[in-house]
């Protein structure tokens, strides 16, 4: 039986139990209700902590951040004081359970490195450092502008000295861009170099990442892969004016430069005077087994058979639309498609409408080691004349036939361009352009005289009822100056211009050059006057010149050694060989032998007359009128006419101080 006394401790402490609940309800209600009021004690005596480190600056330096009972605490302290201060106010704020402590303090930063990352599509955070003089908040202000709409942006650097100026514009750029990016890209700044990495939204955010930084930036690692397209498309229009425009998608920017590279070539070839505009876009979705450059070559080569339309690759098909080149145009497009695609492409649709060519032009253009033939002939027997009648005219130059067949040609064309071959020889470079049946010849000649034989011997070339023009220009055609001014102008070139040879040689210095030059110049322009040369002596008591062996003495010198040699060895071995045969012999030389060395023992006899006179030497050679004429050999080589530089006659030489006279005559 239980006793009373165990009864009433049982109630007590279920009472006591069952009363936990109810004071569980009662302080979660008195939390609930108090967490308001707590937190909001918290922000205001934080927010006044804040405020207070911010005196004498443009911003406060110190941020926080609130959750509930905690506080976290973030930003650089110009000092150790001021961080620990701050840190001692804010833990004795009523109500705070916990200070967590991001701060710091303010350092140089080398390199100084700030950073910008997309982390989601709504988010940017930011890293490193930002200048200690550029707050936070002004900071973040800055960067939210650049920002699309609805984009958070997460403030994680740390102020630090050492910050380049402009750093507020390089840091928009860099936030600006990401805002066509993935999340993943980041944009970074380190001092004065901007680099972005990560993957393009659309085409206008590829071509924004290549643009031109902020003055007083550059451009670092740009690493931006293009955005992904469903249809890879690739378009070249051929324009009214003969121009390419390409268009569509290109892979990468190499590629889009090698295909207006291309682009030129095909409008050189074909000989077209307009330009090539770029409307094309990077990006991303071209089938792995197709080549890009491959693709685009194909695409040219097609677009260099039309006059205007477009060659279009679509939906992996390549086609080409608009009006044909001419009637040889339809067939090479054709068969392009048919038998030369490159790998992975489909063959489109050829739609070419064929017109008469207008106007009809034939170009033979002659340039330094080569002539080349375009434009148009009326068949391939017209062309293989006109290339055989080539060849025969100009032996060393390659001949290159670009040459297209068209009806339309005027009668008799190709025996016209024949009859010009002759004054088209005769000029540096130029061209005759055949257009009806009107000629025109231009280009330059390397003499005046033959500019002006060039067009007569045209105009006798040209059949009856054919029309030529001429302009043809000479080259380096010097100007006129009357006598005052060339006289002026040759006492200006020679002066401060000795010009003096080497001891006992006749041979021009490297620094002769120049001023020789410029003497045949004025001379050349000088018509009425002439050049005269006069040489000069070396000093006294310089060594005579030792003669110099000419090429062709030293080969005859050598050719003559050379034979003594042989002879001297075929004696020797005839010697020999009687030796072996004829044995009686060698006692007969033995003794001829013996009877010479007899004769050189015996004392020389006394000299009946007297030796001849030595030779008087040779007299020293004109080496002044040797240097006289090595200097008019020169002028002459420059292009002064002849007779219009000439030694000097009747005058002494100068000596070696002077060095060389030269004078202008009338």
């Amino acid at each position: 039986m239980t006793s009373p006394t165990s009864s009433s401790a049982f109630r007590n402490r279920v009472g006591w139990l069952a009363g936990l609940p109810v004071l569980a309800l009662l302080w979660a209600a008195a939390t609930l209700a108090t967490a308001p009021i707590v937190a909001d004690a918290l922000r205001v005596g934080s927010a006044a902590i804040v405020r207070e480190t911010g005196r004498g600056e443009p911003e406060p330096w110190l941020r926080i951040e609130a959750e509930g009972r905690d506080l976290l605490a973030l930003g650089e302290a110009p000092d150790s004081a001021s961080r620990e201060a701050a840190l001692g106010r804010l833990a004795s704020i009523p109500g705070l359970r916990r200070v967590g402590d991001r701060t710091g303090l303010i350092e140089t930063a080398s390199p100084f490195v700030w950073t910008a990352t997309r982390t989601r599509a709504d988010q940017v955070e930011t890293g490193g450092n930002r200048p200690a003089e550029v707050g936070a908040a002004a900071l973040a202000a800055r960067l939210a502008a650049a920002l699309p709409p609805e984009t958070d942006l997460r403030d994680r650097a740390r102020a630090a000295r050492g910050g380049p100026a402009g750093f507020m514009e390089g840091a928009s750029y860099l936030v600006a861009r990401l805002g066509g990016f993935a999340p993943g890209a980041v944009a970074s700044l380190s001092d004065t170099t901007l680099s972005i990495r990560g993957e393009a939204l659309d085409p206008a955010a590829y071509a924004a990442g290549q643009d031109a930084p902020p003055q007083g930036f550059g451009l670092g690692a740009i690493e931006i892969l293009p955005p992904r397209v469903d249809d890879f498309r690739f378009v070249v229009e051929r324009r009214p004016d003969g121009g390419l425009t390409l268009g569509g998608n290109v892979v990468s920017e190499a590629a889009r430069a090698e295909a207006l590279k291309m682009a030129g070539i095909v409008l050189a070839n074909t000989g077209m005077q307009a330009g090539v505009d770029d409307a094309m876009r990077t990006a991303r979705g071209l089938d792995p087994a197709i080549d890009p450059a491959a693709l685009t070559k194909a695409a040219l080569r097609l677009a260099g058979l039309i006059r205007e339309g477009s060659v279009r690759f679509e939906r992996g098909n390549l086609s080409v639309s608009g009006t044909a080149l001419d009637e040889e145009a339809v067939g090479e497009a054709e068969a392009a498609l048919r038998d030369a695609r490159p790998a992975g492409i489909g063959a489109g649709t050829v739609s070419l409408e064929v017109r008469p060519v207008s106007p009809y032009t034939t170009r033979i253009r002659r340039d330094s080691g080569s002539v080349t033939l375009s434009g148009y002939l009326p068949d391939r027997a017209a062309r293989e004349s006109l290339n055989a009648a080539l060849r025969l005219r100009f032996l060393r130059e390659a001949i290159v036939d670009r040459s297209r067949l068209s009806s339309g040609a005027r009668p008799g064309l190709v025996a016209a361009l024949t009859a010009t071959l002759g004054p088209l020889s005769t000029l540096a470079s130029g061209e005759i352009a055949v257009t009806g049946r009107t000629m025109q010849l231009g280009g330059e000649s390397l003499y005046a005289e033959s500019a002006r034989r060039t067009g007569e011997d045209l105009r006798r070339a040209v059949p009856p009822g054919w029309e030529s023009t001429v302009a043809v220009t000479t080259r380096d055609a010097a100007p006129a100056y009357d006598a005052p001014t060339c006289a002026r102008l040759f006492s200006e070139r020679l002066a401060g211009h000795t010009l003096r040879f080497a001891p006992g040689s006749s041979e021009l210095k490297p620094d002769f050059y120049p001023v020789l030059d410029a003497v045949a110049e004025l001379v050349k322009a000088c018509r009425a006057e002439r050049v005269e040369v006069i040489g000069h002596l070396d000093p006294p008591g310089a060594k005579p010149p030792k003669p110099e062996t000419l090429p062709e003495a030293k080969a005859e010198k050598d050719k003559a050694d050379k034979a003594k040699a042989d002879k001297a060895k075929t004696s020797s071995k005839e010697k020999t060989t009687g030796n072996d045969k004829a044995p009686g012999k060698v006692a007969e030389a033995g003794k001829a032998a013996d009877n010479t060395k007899a004769d050189k023992a015996k004392p020389a006899p006394t000299p009946t007359e007297p030796p001849p006179p030595a030779k008087d030497p040779d007299p020293s050679p004109d080496l002044a009128g040797a240097r006289a004429a090595a200097i008019v050999d020169y002028l002459l080589k420059a292009g002064v006419a002849s007779g219009r530089a000439l030694a000097a006659q009747g005058s002494a030489p100068l000596n070696d101080r002077q060095g060389i006279g030269l004078a202008l005559r009338s």
